[in-house]
């Protein structure tokens, strides 16, 4: 049972990992935002009638739930921490997918998140 609920968590970090990806797609075809009180209206619909930020956003809303379900079942102090996956799911979907850099630092912090993750989640208490 345990091995589905560590699954759950992973599911549920992909899938938020996606939604950042649809959402930063999305802020390429919604331009540049400037944010003031004045524009907020106009801003918001420009935001919210981008197809790539509102599917972004149901996939939050999918991987909410699957959190939910995650931690009802895991303690939060083992959960949480796996969470830090999504930093290394997003850094390397952007290498891949945006073109963005992957420099000797994003990588050592890859490799400390991944050992840090690890030791949180082992079973060595």
């Amino acid at each position: 049972m345990k091995n589905f609920q560590y699954t759950s968590v992973l599911v549920s970090i992909l899938i938020g990992s996606l939604a950042q990806i649809l959402l930063k797609q999305g802020t390429k075809h919604i331009g540049p935002l400037a944010f003031s009180f004045e524009n907020i209206g106009s801003l918001l619909l420009r935001i919210f009638s981008q197809p790539l930020v509102v599917l972004g956003l149901a996939l939050y809303g999918v991987s909410f739930v699957i959190w939910i379900f995650a931690i009802s079942k895991l303690e939060i102090s083992v959960a949480y921490p796996m969470l830090s996956v999504g930093f290394i799911v997003n850094a390397v979907a952007a290498y891949y997918l945006l073109g963005e850099s992957m420099s000797l630092y994003k990588l050592l912090g890859i490799f400390f998140i991944i050992l840090g993750t690890f030791l949180i989640t082992s079973k060595i208490s």
